[in-house]
């Protein structure tokens, strides 16, 4: 019996997937992601013998690793299938290295889409693992390494226990910061604006608004309502006749394919995801999603930078554009697009891997958020191959005047669709509504006299820059250079979970936890926060990914001067009080008991620390007891802030409940707290103690 050929991948749906495109020959594993890191409880990289790192396989991958290597032993060849990234190709190295497999007989390969050409041409197509990738993703993570590890305490000994900095992290906290400081500093300009409604008859109406004054080029608002008045009282008796018509012709060209960047941005406008689900499910999507029989790749790699589109897949779209839409609306002329500098372009955009398989097609057979995502995907990718679509805009210019009064110039813009072209399938959406939304305006001609019908004048005030939501994050990270496809939703992630930014509906607002660490930073460390130096640290990882730096080297350049910032801070930094007084007495030695701020929230400790080590829980009385064993519950809060209700005598008993607690006898038993489960839009009273409810 011939000896079979292992692949290895990360998980069982992408093995699952790729499976029945190799035959019997293959034998697919997944290793379940990464198998070894650094150690959770030391540095792990050795800063005297050149910044050497020491990695373990991690604890849940004992097993993995050992059914790894005993398979491997017993094959003809081994093909690493890990994704096509940096990250990828560093899974890929530390399989080799844990499964001790001769080099001869150990094989990368790498594939943009799980389809079958695309696998069987990787292992046609098979390579050396690339150490520069590795060397790349090894910098990135000691370099993380040694920030969280060596900075981290100091957070924690002078403000903290529990805090942690992050080279990303950080500065996206810190981007946020500086938006709230400029919100908060935002002086308000009050201004006026002025509409008349006017007509050439009753089909003929229309809004216009002031612009300017004694001629068209010396723009005018009123800043006051004395001023607004006066203009007001002068336009009731004031003639008016159409100044002048432009009518310009605009073509509106379709946006790229998705990157990463731009597809977290576009699910949080039109899904309202978060940018951590949104790459679930596109991960989902890539590895294979079960359709009847078969599980099947229907994206390409989710983790791009650039907007690259294979020829095979352009003429996919285009004979599916000429079936379903006709000729006229396929882009005649090939759409360049720009490449930015630090684009890595080792992907293609994010596309469908079969454009032929519609989204109604797979509506019957695809869960809901693999549907939504597949279909915002789907769209995006045909229509940037679909011609543009032409307008004609209109914008009508009113003169106002009366003798012995000034001038006044009112202007109305609207447009018409001449022809639809990529939007009749996708429009992009918007960060923001449109101010002003165009409408479709009558036939006049200049010189035409008008009629007024009706004035109207409203208070303004300018606004202060928005805050960040998700989306716009994401697109100033991108912008800045600050991170890249794979860091975005897990940098988005961790500085929510940290408690340094809190999440109002969509907009991101900091903690006074996340002010008081981002200004301590600022005043230490503000080389390490510094957007550009975070894109040139950047730039300076992907140049070792080409080869054109020692990874070594760039570590070294960061470390020197980086522990000068620590002993300074170490030294200088002032430790902050987060304590405040109570009116609470300790029960052990009768010293005063102050308020200390906690991880998971403020607690009552004895201020007689560390000779009394007592405390005592802040979480709010309900006056309703535990089913269990009849303790009081108390409201508590999980990590991440969520509010669920537990029993006061916890540890000894660990009843909790997510449903909220009220004090009501139980009409069957007569215990004396009955819970309210609310479950779309409907509430459920029910006892923990003799009616669980029933599972949703």
């Amino acid at each position: 019996m011939s000896k079979k050929n292992l692949v290895i991948v990360e998980s069982p749906a992408k093995a699952k997937t790729i499976g029945k495109f190799l035959g019997p020959d293959y034998e697919i594993k997944a290793s379940f992601g990464h198998v070894r890191d650094l150690p959770d409880k030391k540095l792990g990289v050795d800063l005297k013998k050149n910044f050497e790192p020491t990695y373990i396989p991690m604890k849940d991958k004992a097993k993995i690793l050992k059914e790894l290597q005993s398979i491997a032993k017993k094959s003809n060849m081994i093909y690493l299938a890990t994704d096509p990234d940096r990250e990828g190709e560093a899974i890929a190295w530390h399989i080799q290295e844990s499964i001790q497999a001769a080099a001869n007989k150990v094989r990368r390969i790498v594939f943009n889409e799980i389809t079958q050409n695309a696998v069987q041409s990787a292992v046609q197509n098979s390579r050396e693992i690339d150490m520069h990738l590795v060397d790349a993703q090894q910098a990135r993570r000691i370099l993380d390494r040694l920030i969280g590890y060596k900075l981290s305490p100091i957070l924690s000994k002078k403000i903290r226990r529990g805090l942690s900095a992050g080279r990303v992290q950080s500065v996206a906290v810190k981007i946020i910061c500086d938006r709230e400081k400029e919100i908060l500093a935002f002086v308000p300009q009050e201004y006026w604006v002025i509409e008349a409604l006017l007509d050439q008859g009753p089909k003929a109406r229309f809004v216009s608004k002031l612009f300017a004054k004694d001629t068209e080029k010396t723009k005018y608002e009123p800043k006051t309502q004395t001023e607004a008045e006066a203009v007001v009282k002068d336009l009731k008796t004031s003639q008016y006749s159409v100044a002048g018509i432009k009518k310009t012709q605009i073509q509106r060209n379709p946006q790229p394919p998705f990157i990463t960047s731009s597809l977290q941005q576009e699910a949080s406008r039109k899904l309202n995801w978060t940018a951590k689900r949104t790459m679930i499910v596109a991960q989902q999507l890539y590895e294979g999603v079960d359709i009847g029989p078969e599980s099947v790749g229907l994206i390409t790699y989710m983790r791009t930078d650039s907007t690259r589109i294979a020829q095979e897949a352009q003429d996919a779209a285009k004979d599916l554009i000429r079936y379903q839409f006709g000729d006229r609306y396929l882009a005649t002329v090939p759409r360049k697009i720009t490449k930015k500098s630090n684009v890595q372009d080792a992907h293609e955009a994010i596309r469908p891997t079969y454009a032929d398989k519609t989204p109604s097609q797979l509506k019957d057979v695809l869960n809901i958020e693999h549907y939504k995502l597949y279909k915002l995907i789907w769209e995006r990718f045909i229509a940037s191959q679909m011609c543009p679509s032409q307008l004609e805009s209109t914008v009508i210019t009113v003169k106002a005047q009366h003798s012995g009064q000034p001038t006044y110039f009112l202007k109305t813009t609207g447009s018409i669709i001449v022809f639809d072209g990529f939007t009749k399938l996708y429009s992009e959406g918007q960060d923001t509504p449109m101010e002003d939304e165009e409408s479709l305006l009558p036939q006049l001609n200049e010189k035409d006299p008008l009629n007024l019908q009706k004035l109207h004048h409203a208070q303004k005030f300018t606004q202060p820059p928005p805050r960040y939501t998700e989306a716009t994050l994401v697109k100033e990270l991108e912008e800045k250079g600050i991170g890249r496809p794979s860091t975005y939703a897990p940098t988005l992630s961790v500085i929510q979970d940290r408690g340094y930014i809190n999440k109002d509906k969509k907009n991101l607002l900091p903690s006074d936890l996340g002010m008081l660490v981002n200004e301590k930073l600022e005043g230490y460390f503000n080389q390490i926060i510094d957007v550009h130096f975070t894109a040139q640290m950047e730039t300076q990882l992907d140049d070792i990914m080409e080869g054109k730096n020692e990874w070594q080297d760039v570590i070294a350049q960061f470390y020197a001067p980086f522990t000068a910032l620590l002993d300074k801070a170490n030294l200088e930094m002032e430790k902050v009080d987060n304590t405040r007084p109570s009116d609470e007495i300790c029960t052990l030695c009768n010293s005063p008991m102050i308020i200390r701020a906690g991880r998971f929230g403020d607690f009552l400790a004895c201020s007689n620390f560390p000779a009394c080590k007592n405390t005592k829980s802040m979480a709010k009385s309900l006056n309703a007891f535990c089913p269990t064993c009849k303790s009081e519950l108390r409201e508590k809060r999980t990590r991440k802030g969520k509010i669920f209700y537990g029993c006061g005598s916890y540890p000894n008993c660990t009843f909790a409940s997510w449903d909220t607690p009220i004090a009501q006898d139980c009409p069957t038993c007569s215990h004396n707290t009955l819970f309210v489960k609310k479950w779309k839009g409907k509430e459920t009273t029910y006892c923990a103690k003799c009616t669980p409810p029933a599972s949703k």
